[in-house]
């Protein structure tokens, strides 16, 4: 019996836990309560408007929005900005910050789909006592090779993430 060249079957596990990365993603918003607050990681066009729609549906909700580029935010009522952290990891650091002075022990997170699963792996290792609510925003209307790419750099990420690095 011939043997399988190990480059064969490092692309096939490669593949096989791509596939995996991205059906454990969650496929859309779980249930909000009236006081949550949202933790939105700056990035991608998408995030903080469908951040603010969610906000918008909270009665008592308030609005973090984290990350480099969050300046550009208009003040709103309940929107409250952090514009210094420039990583994932970073991000997930603010929102520890935050977290611990607020005492909160439930927040919502909003990011694209393809980097919700890096993103909590990050923040719920800096806050495992918390419940994190996964609140992904969707690639849809995005050509099918960009978000093919999108999921790939992000697994690549999360693979190199989990080895320990986590500024990646």
């Amino acid at each position: 019996m011939k043997c399988v060249p190990i480059s064969l079957v490092f692309i096939f596990c490669f593949v096989l836990g791509g596939a995996i990365f991205k059906f454990v993603t969650p496929p859309k918003c779980d249930h909000l309560h009236q006081d949550d607050p949202i933790f939105v990681l700056t990035g991608d066009v998408r995030r903080i408007p469908y951040a603010l729609k969610k906000l918008d549906d909270l009665q008592y909700g308030q609005l973090y929005v984290i990350g480099a580029g969050a300046e550009n935010v208009i003040s709103l009522p309940h929107v409250k900005v952090e514009s210094e952290s420039k990583s994932t990891y970073q991000n997930a650091l603010a929102i520890k910050h935050i977290v611990n002075s607020y005492d909160l022990n439930r927040i919502v997170v909003v990011t694209t789909e393809e980097h919700m699963n890096r993103a909590l792996y990050l923040i719920r290792s800096e806050l495992p006592n918390t419940d994190i609510i996964a609140c992904p925003t969707s690639l849809i209307g995005m050509p099918a090779p960009e978000r093919v790419k999108r999921w790939a750099i992000e697994y690549i990420k999360y693979i190199v993430t989990m080895f320990g690095i986590k500024e990646s």
